[in-house]
């Protein structure tokens, strides 16, 4: 498309992504022609592609609409180039922050006009990218270009799930190929099985600040079969998901590189996995530092200190496991031309604790071992996840697993609907005249009906029906009524269809003559999962039957644009997932800043943050076995909740119409989630408490020659080496008289196997003892070294066998029984985490446990 010179900068406009966020850019691309937006569904590319001819002449001449285009590329132009919150010394001390982070992920949801997303991972991803430009963070952000997307849903006659694959033409999206400095497109190369070569240019797209390059392995170069390495996101067998990581993990690292060397962008110093899919790129990054001098070990150290890893799967069935033979045979030209030793590289990812299997490679463990710092994505995934992967950390009490937590936010310019952020921030809307904001919500209610019946009536028509049969349509749902809504990916464990345990009593909600509700429900099945499928044909036959197709509705094809709708219009945002295999959930967050309420189990973030009036807990019962049993407690206490507190108080209006007691609930809802819920929030925190340490950890590894490096990779080595040689010889402890406000007096004599004192911490651990014994919630106290043992040497020197004492005191401030034990653990300044070497060593038997009983 050729623009006239006067509106030259609609071009760079439209390929900033930035426009799918910001209020003003939208206001002016859908002023040039408002059909042709709408008809374009929201794409600047695809409208200004169906303009009548002359429209663009007109527009150059429109001095009104080159002012307002002037305004908006001036305030892109500041956006980009002027110092924000990054930069401001907000953070921490500018030294101590990244130069530059790298964030991969499988699937980016940035807008419905780039589809490479499915689901909440890919829009946690856009929005973390979204955000990261907001805040001015350094990302460069790495995934791959699927031809086909997701896929494109629509229902059958009899309500079963079909899916398509449109495929998009690169050229026709807001994307550009990168190039190198001699114009031709940049192209990087991943070696396969049999050391075939796979070869993939790289798009970009500008997401605000933030670059992000999109692998497309569609090159004349690979062969026919390679071409379709990027065909699907999700699809295909397990070695096309290998291929596809493979080029995600080593081929994103290359492109990376490229980019900034290219654009003279900083190197990225942290480099974020989101979710395992991407593990393969510390692989990349230890062939990297080896190709400077550096071994394996000192390698991997570098790499685990510079990478985070976050998880964001609470059951071991959303991990990738792939055939270990098959990673072996794809992994073994890799190692055999860069000198990668086969055998460790294949114990990245081995199961190699109880329960696991050998025959497989896991990528989330491999994640889990490339990267020093790693974190569930709410409080309760953090604790699911240090359970999950305990295995990995034998010896370590669960609370001592090194998964921690960063409870996931949304990008409010987003999601919140502009009549909302028109009135200011969170507070500022808690603030609002009830009355206008009950007229608020009244208006999106209403949008939401309008965009129901609109894609309603698109479905019955997709699925046979003629128009005449579908004059119903125009009374579906009522804009006055209190809306549900629910939309989800669609596996067994979001429970898409608990609210069908009682069709009747569902059904008699529904048609309450007083206080009915209505229903608006989406999502989609993976296209392998025939139990998601029936889920879905359930859900649409009971939604088809006339006594309640006008309060419950499905709508399919599930996407951003039907989201916003979504979030915006209700009331009320259903989630009933079985607790706790929630990882986060988001949709509910984007409802609570539109001033919608949550009614959900006490899962992901709604267990964090749920305060038993910013909106309602559907009760769990979580000891009950008998699956069916559970489903029909937890689906009654559903009914009950809408029955009884739900409907009755959105539906008690005042003199003016207002329902004072709905409103003073969704103002509670905005002033105690509206601060948490927000991506810069969760970007903050990614910022602190993860991307400034690792890279802290990276500089302190890779100063001078590396020395840090080499030192700590030698050190673990001697470690691991002395460890089966360190031993508890003798525990002494004086408290015999027990009582609360006493001391207990340990003094631990150990044999440290040649180690010194300095590398190791040998600690008490305490507590309140459970009917097992078992020492709950301990606390813990590092003692401190002593003279040697008597006719132990001179230590610490002494060598092999010599003996240390080290003693504290251990203050007995908590009533009840008491009971303690001692241990030995690595010890090392650079170390992350005191299970990261995964050793301790306990006595034989417990030293202390239930010692006394403090009153």
């Amino acid at each position: 498309m050729t623009l006239p010179r006067r509106l030259q900068p609609l071009h760079d406009l439209m390929l900033n992504l930035r426009w799918s966020w910001h209020t003003p850019t939208v206001e002016l691309l859908s002023s040039i022609d408002p059909e042709a937006w709408e008809r374009a569904g929201g794409d600047p590319v695809a409208m200004l592609s169906a303009l009548r001819p002359g429209k663009l002449d007109e527009l150059a001449a429109d001095e009104g609409f080159l002012h307002r285009l002037d305004e908006v590329v001036a305030d892109l132009r500041d956006y980009t180039t002027q110092p924000r919150w990054y930069q401001s010394g907000e953070p921490g001390a500018f030294e101590e922050l990244p130069r530059g982070i790298a964030y991969f992920s499988p699937e980016y949801g940035i807008t419905a006009v780039l589809p490479q997303y499915s689901g909440g991972l890919g829009i946690l991803a856009g929005d973390h990218l979204k955000s990261a430009s907001d805040l001015g963070v350094p990302v460069i952000g790495v995934g791959l270009l699927y031809r086909h997307g997701y896929f494109t849903q629509s229902l059958s006659a009899d309500g079963w799930q079909a899916e398509r694959y449109p495929a998009d033409d690169p050229n026709g999206l807001p994307l550009t190929l990168l190039r190198g400095n001699d114009g031709d497109p940049v192209h990087v190369t991943v070696t396969l099985a049999d050391g075939k070569l796979l070869i993939a240019q790289v798009w970009l797209a500008q997401v605000g600040r933030v670059p992000l390059l999109l692998l497309d392995s569609y090159v004349a170069e690979n062969e026919p079969a390679l071409h379709e390495v990027t065909d699907r996101l999700y699809g295909g067998g397990t070695e096309h998901r290998l291929r596809q990581e493979l080029l995600l993990g080593v081929g994103g690292v290359r492109a990376v590189r490229e980019f900034c060397q290219i654009t003279g962008h900083a190197e990225p110093e942290v480099f974020h996995t989101n979710e395992g899919h991407a593990g393969f790129l510390g692989l990349e990054r230890i062939r990297e530092y080896q190709a400077t001098g550096l071994a394996f070990d000192e390698a991997l150290e570098l790499t685990r200190a510079g990478t985070v890893f976050t998880t964001h799967t609470p059951v071991p069935a959303g991990i990738d496991r792939f055939p270990r033979d098959l990673v072996e045979r794809y992994l073994a030209p890799v190692a055999a031309e860069h000198g990668l030793p086969l055998d460790r590289t294949l114990a990245l990812g081995a199961e190699t604790y109880p329960g696991g299997d050998p025959h497989v490679f896991n990528m989330a463990v491999m994640g889990m071992r490339l990267a020093q710092r790693v974190n569930g994505v709410s409080l309760l995934h953090g604790r699911v996840s240090r359970e999950m992967f305990a295995g990995l950390w034998p010896g370590f009490d669960t609370g001592e697993v090194p998964v921690g937590s960063i409870t996931n936010g949304v990008h409010a310019p987003t999601w919140v609907a502009p009549e909302i952020s028109a009135l200011g921030d969170s507070a500022a809307v808690a603030d609002a005249d009830p009355g206008r904001l009950w007229e608020i919500r009244k208006q999106l209610r209403a949008r939401l009906v309008t965009e129901t019946r609109r894609r309603l009536r698109d479905s019955w028509r997709q699925r046979g029906a003629s128009g005449a049969e579908l004059t119903w349509i125009d009374d579906a749902l009522d804009p006055d009524v209190l809306t549900i809504g629910f939309a989800r990916r669609v596996p067994s464990y979001k429970r898409l269809t608990l609210m069908l345990n009682d069709p009747e009593r569902l059904a008699s909600l529904l048609s309450d003559p007083e206080r009915p509700i209505q229903i608006v429900i989406a999502g989609k099945a993976h296209p392998a999962d025939e139990g998601g499928k029936r889920l879905i044909q359930q859900m649409v036959r009971f939604a088809d039957a006339e006594t309640v197709r006008n309060r419950l509705v499905f709508l399919p094809d599930y996407d951003m644009a039907l989201a916003r709708y979504l979030v915006q219009g209700c009331d009320v945002w259903l989630n009933n997932p079985l607790r706790p295999l929630e990882a986060c959930g988001t949709s509910g967050m984007k409802v609570a800043l539109n001033g919608g309420l949550n009614l959900s189990v006490r899962d992901g973030w709604w267990d964090e943050w749920y305060d038993g009036g910013n909106g309602w807990e559907i009760p769990t019962a979580d000891g009950v076995a008998e699956p069916a049993r559970r489903d029909e407690l937890e689906a009654s206490a559903l009914y009950e909740l809408l029955a009884k507190d739900v409907a009755p108080l959105f539906y008690d209006a005042g003199p003016d119409g207002v329902p004072g007691g709905w409103v003073q609930m969704m103002r509670h809802a905005l002033r105690t989630l509206g601060p948490r819920i927000p991506a810069d929030r969760m970007v903050g925190d990614y910022v602190r408490n993860l991307y400034a340490p690792a890279a802290r950890s990276s500089r302190a590894l890779d100063s001078g020659d590396r020395g840090g490096a080499r030192d700590l990779a030698a050190w673990k080595q001697r470690v691991r080496q002395a460890w089966p040689e360190v031993r508890i010889e003798h525990v002494e402890a004086d408290g015999a008289e027990l009582s609360l406000g006493a001391s207990l007096n340990v003094v631990v004599t150990a044999a440290l196997g040649g180690l010194s004192a300095d590398d190791v911490s040998v600690e008490v651990v305490y507590g309140r003892p459970g009917d097992d014994d078992e020492i709950g919630e301990p606390s813990y106290l590092a003692l401190t070294p002593g003279e040697p043992a008597p006719g132990s040497g001179s230590w610490p020197d002494s060598g092999p066998g010599s003996l240390a004492r080290f003693s504290g005191t251990v203050e007995l401030g908590r009533p009840g029984p008491f009971g303690y034990t001692v241990r030995i653990l690595p010890r090392h300044p650079l170390l992350a985490s005191r299970a990261e070497l995964g050793l301790v060593t306990y006595p034989d038997a417990p030293a202390g446990m239930t010692n006394g009983d403090l009153r």
